[in-house]
């Protein structure tokens, strides 16, 4: 139970932020302190921390997530022997990414940045011994340090413009720099584009995306807490945090919009061709991202943090589902993600994985925009604010809102309906052969495995020769007896995940149900009250 104080100290952490989102909603305030921690003549920095409504939202939305893929984790990886390793991986990440998103200036938020990247690598590798993990975690790292390095520069550039790391300082002095023309515009330019790289990189858009996809070698908990909600938004947050800077630099706000544009339609149209369930779903948030940083080159602040917001929760429920179903494929072809995550040797999942299936199709639904689940709300108002801003970017946007629902009903079309396309192969030897266990350091294996050793020292697995084989079109399945403490117990493969894997999917899955509700405005006491509003309302005028 090595998760429960991670879990305990992450929920205390999120009932703060929720004191905090109560408090912008009701008053907006923004609250500050920082502390001196280099001073000389000409220097002085400052470390400490910045929360407004951008701080509040992206704090519940971090700590929330990492609970439910925490308790998620419990049981997914508790096989692996990496079981420590792993949340204190996760331990790390969670942090970085809160101090991130409360740093209260630029070089503060170098540092977190590079903390997440320094996780991003340790969790993509986390399986090290795998030549394709290994080989990610590196094209990952090299990818986002030539974004890193441009984020940097910019950094650099704009003190020098400035002499202020500090954002409220920062915003005003260089406002005042453009509006009395004081300030080479060229500069100006080329410091804001690279600050902007970073961003770029982070969150997987067009050119930098390459490493997105191979990322998915890292284990399913990883792929849902840092590739759907958290590490890939933090380019989201930074240009969001930025943007006083940036809106008052026109090509910098058009190039947002472009590169966001064109990740739109190259995510896409990446997905339409996977057959592997999980670079499917990481081309789809590549997508989804490019609409958030789109709207934000269009200066639809409130729209593109909301699509923030109802995305992450759906595709957390996708990506947890997907690692359901791997589970479950896992018992039937042994430990090779060639297989188990391949939509190829799927189909016929519904009648086995039945909540698997609901949370899934729930997500798939939201993720289409389909009403009223959570996408719909927060995608309709990118798509009506693209009209306003290009009939070009509009087309573009409305025509990949057909294609996300193509591939995402591709997706599940292919793994629960039909058959089930892989035979279920018996192991031709002694009677009291054993089941392949599910092996995560080496090749599969034929012996009796302990999978849950921490939490059941006795349970084995082993396979019921009598039975016949599970084969295509067919009616009957392979049989599994589990022997713990000395009680047996058989069922059929494949099979539906523990209640501490389903118990946060379904939570998603209400989440998904009802948080586009924020955006309904109702009526308080005689007064109009708009939740998405108060929440998403930039603290500092853009």
């Amino acid at each position: 139970m090595w998760a429960f104080p991670n879990i305990l100290l992450l929920s205390i952490v999120m009932i703060f932020s929720l004191d905090l989102s109560i408090q912008q909603i009701n008053g907006s305030s923004i609250y500050q302190y920082v502390w001196s921690w280099t001073i000389n003549n000409d220097f002085s920095f400052e470390f400490g921390y910045f929360i407004d409504s951008l701080t509040s939202i992206m704090s519940i939305l971090i700590t929330t997530v990492g609970i439910f893929v925490l308790i998620y984790s419990e049981n997914y990886m508790s096989h692996d022997e990496g079981y420590l390793r792993f949340f204190a991986y996760m331990s790390l990440f969670n942090t970085s990414m809160l101090g991130l998103v409360t740093s209260c200036n630029l070089i503060q938020i170098y540092i977190f940045w590079e903390l997440v990247g320094m996780c991003s690598y340790l969790l993509i590798g986390f399986w090290f011994t795998r030549p394709a993990a290994a080989n990610a975690c590196q094209k990952e790292f090299v990818t986002n340090r030539i974004g890193d390095f441009g984020l940097l520069l910019g950094i650099l550039g704009f003190f020098w413009i400035t002499g202020s790391f500090e954002f409220q300082d920062l915003f005003e002095i260089f406002n005042n720099l453009i509006y009395n023309n004081e300030v080479h515009f060229l500069f100006v330019t080329l410091c804001a584009s690279l600050l902007f790289a970073g961003a770029v990189a982070k969150s997987a858009q067009f050119p930098l995306h390459v490493w997105l996809p191979d990322a998915m070698e890292g284990p399913t908990p990883i792929s849902a807490l840092i590739y759907a909600a958290t590490m890939v938004a933090a380019g989201i947050f930074l240009v969001a945090r930025l943007l006083p800077l940036f809106i008052v630099i026109p090509y910098i706000m058009n190039l947002i919009s472009l590169i966001g544009i064109i990740t739109v339609l190259l995510g896409a149209t990446l997905a339409l061709a996977q057959n592997d369930i999980k670079r499917g779903l990481a081309y789809s948030t590549m997508s989804q991202l490019g609409y958030m940083m789109s709207a934000l080159g269009m200066g639809s602040y409130r729209a593109a943090l909301f699509h923030l917001i109802t995305h992450a929760y759906s595709k957390v429920l996708l990506f947890l589902a997907s690692g359901s179903i791997i589970h479950s494929m896992e018992a039937i072809v042994g430990y090779s993600p060639e297989k188990s995550q391949n939509m190829v040797f799927m189909g016929g999942l519904r009648k086995h994985v039945p909540v698997t299936q609901i949370a899934f199709l729930v997500g798939t639904l939201s993720l289409c925009g389909i009403p009223p689940l959570a996408c719909f709300w927060s995608k309709d108002e990118i798509l009506s604010d693209s009209w306003l801003y290009s009939p070009i970017f509009a087309i573009i946007a409305w025509s990949t809102a057909g294609l996300t629902a193509f591939y995402m009903f591709r997706i599940y079309l292919l793994t629960f309906e039909g058959h089930l396309n892989v035979h279920f192969q018996k192991y031709s030897g002694k009677k009291s052969s054993s089941f392949y266990s599910i092996k995560l350091w080496g090749k599969e294996e034929q012996k009796i495995i302990n999978r849950n050793f921490r939490l059941f020292p006795l349970l084995t697995l082993t396979m019921n020769n009598n039975e016949q084989p599970y084969t295509i079109g067919g009616k009957k399945e392979a049989r599994i007896t589990i022997t713990n403490f000395g009680c047996k117990k058989a069922f059929s493969y494949p099979h539906e995940s523990d209640n501490t894997m389903l118990f946060p999917m379904l939570i998603l899955l209400l989440f998904t149900l009802f948080v586009g509700a924020i955006a309904i405005p109702f009526n308080q006491e005689g007064m109009h009250l708009d939740i998405l509003s108060k929440l998403l309302t930039p603290s500092i005028n853009l």
